[in-house]
């Protein structure tokens, strides 16, 4: 009922056999990095909120080998293979994912890094479109193996900078930076409280074999996903506009009950999201800190409260599970539950206990088929280890 999820060197076996068969020679660097789940803090890190993210047991992988030339060709399981000039000024491409690997290439070509040409193979475990950050990851792992091809070692916060810029730029997609920051600063029994004012990140002891996290993709992606997050991004900075504030973190809850009239409905709803829930990031790392982990239900259950009817990003499926994970309840294992990602669809992200994490699926998967005929993927993790070369 749980879906397995390969280790890393398993992974990669795969890239390296996949890279011998295409290319007839054996990698010579591969590296790795996670996707990510957000425990609190979804559509906050834009806002200059706070943030707590783990980085997962789900991967992308490249193995590469240089080539004694300025091209890079990469491909990977059913992705259309592309090569480009990696010595050169970037230019965007038609395909999408070759953007994200243009965008960080450009980065170190801005820093006057000379890449040399090389073949390359990815493989991945993260599933596409599950809120996950299956494209972070991919930028992530880039960055990193370029790290490596050019024998060096970025400061972490100057490679999620270079990723973060590759997907604002590149790909033409506003975003924050937790998962970025996600990716590149994740560790094992850990998750990252993350200020995205300061960009200052924090490791938060998540040690105890007992509790471990169930992602459940909903396998929905609802229709203007993206013009829906689009609109969101917009109506944070036009609520900050009417609050005449310099940043969301000069904002209080009473600014936000004052200004009612002025924000109207919806952006009023929008403020109270933004506020509470970077108010909610440190004060659920402070439960895990203390192991106060009975305390983390109410946490997660506001958080997602806040997303379904203030900012409006959940959907009936994403509700449906976590619903479903609130019947289940404390007594059976399960101890919070909300939305993860930037919703309209995605994942659902679950604390459990360790030793009910398969009767909970189980459960879950069981009543999520009957009501919407949908058979989701189940997988469980811990929080993982950030972008790495491969040793």
């Amino acid at each position: 009922m749980i879906a397995e999820n390969p280790s890393i060197s398993e992974i990669a076996a795969r890239a390296h056999q996949s890279f011998n068969e295409l290319y007839q020679s054996t990698p010579t660097i591969t590296a790795v990095a996670p996707g990510r789940v957000n425990l609190i803090g979804e559509h906050v890190d834009y806002c200059d909120g706070i943030v707590l993210p783990l980085a997962i047991s789900r991967y992308v992988v490249i193995s590469a080998r240089p080539n004694d030339s300025k091209i890079a060709h990469i491909t990977g399981p059913g992705l259309d293979p592309v090569k480009f000039d990696i010595s050169a000024p970037q230019i965007t491409s038609d395909k999408k994912w070759a953007n994200y690997l243009g965008g960080v290439t450009q980065g170190f070509l801005d820093l006057n890094y000379h890449i040399p040409g090389f073949d390359a193979y990815i493989e991945s475990t993260l599933p596409l479109g599950a809120g996950l950050s299956s494209s972070t990851a991919l930028e992530c792992c880039f960055a990193t193996l370029i790290e490596g091809l050019v024998d060096t070692v970025l400061p972490t916060h100057e490679k999620t900078r270079i990723a973060l810029e590759s997907e604002r730029k590149h790909s033409n997609a506003p975003s924050g930076i937790s998962d970025q920051f996600a990716s590149a600063y994740g560790a094992e029994d850990h998750l990252i409280l993350i200020d995205c004012q300061s960009r200052e990140a924090d490791l938060i002891p998540f040690n105890d074999p007992t509790l471990s996290f169930l992602i459940v993709d909903t396998c929905v992606s609802h229709d203007l996903g993206d013009e829906l997050y689009l609109e969101r991004f917009g109506s944070a900075f036009r609520a900050l506009h009417l609050l005449d504030k310099p940043s969301w973190r000069d904002v209080t809850m009473d600014d936000v009950y004052q200004n009612e009239e002025k924000l109207g409905e919806t952006l009023y709803r929008r403020a109270k999201h933004i506020v509470t829930e970077t108010q909610r990031a440190p004060l659920a790392a402070n439960v895990l800190t203390n192991g106060d982990f009975a305390s983390i239900g109410k946490i997660m259950a506001d958080s997602h409260r806040s997303l379904r009817d203030d900012f409006q990003v959940s959907c009936d499926e994403l509700d449906l599970i976590v619903g479903l994970a609130n019947e289940i309840g404390f007594e059976g294992g399960v101890l919070g539950a909300r939305m993860t990602g930037s919703g309209f669809g995605g994942s659902a992200l679950i604390l459990c206990r360790t030793d009910q994490l398969e009767e909970i699926a189980k459960k879950i998967n069981r009543a999520y088929e009957a009501e919407t005929g949908i058979i989701p993927i189940i997988f469980s993790t811990r929080p993982s280890k950030g972008a790495h070369i491969l040793s």
